[in-house]
């Protein structure tokens, strides 16, 4: 007999472009902006507004988002004021933040503004650092031997 899966049971996806949806712009003006998905144009296209980030209405392209864990309960074209509102009182942007993705695109940020003195500055710690592991590892794989 067939088997009747629960909704939610073994789905590959689990973001969906939905409104409400958090997304990421990862292309353009906005790049690097969060922004909330208020409506689905067509196949290709989503209505999104960013109120608190500086994303101004706009539609855009799928290609062009990435989409987060967070959603916010919001109706088919909210306006701004009920975006912004919902955006604050769910601390999105301070989540964001926490996000190990939010995280590595700071750092990736940071190291992009470094000189080269500061690269050599840091290739020299990494040596160091390397060499402080090996001594230690080297020392433990001896103790382990003489026993």
């Amino acid at each position: 007999s067939p088997r009747v899966l629960s909704l939610g049971e073994n789905m590959v996806f689990k973001k969906f472009v939905e409104v409400g949806r958090v997304a990421l712009i990862n292309d353009g003006p906005d790049q690097g902006k969060l922004c909330v998905i208020l409506d689905v144009v067509d196949q290709r296209r989503a209505l999104v507004d960013g109120p608190c980030t500086g994303v101004r209405r706009q539609a855009i392209s799928f290609n062009k988002l990435w989409l987060t864990d967070f959603k916010l309960k919001i109706s088919h074209s909210a306006k701004e004021k009920q975006v912004r509102k919902r955006f604050e009182e769910a601390e999105v942007s301070t989540k964001w933040e926490q996000t190990a993705w939010a995280r590595r695109i700071a750092q990736k940020a940071k190291r992009q503004q470094l000189t080269d003195f500061d690269r050599y500055k840091v290739k020299v710690l990494k040596q160091q650092k390397s060499r402080i592991v090996r001594g230690k590892f080297n020392k433990l794989k001896k103790e382990d031997a003489k026993h």
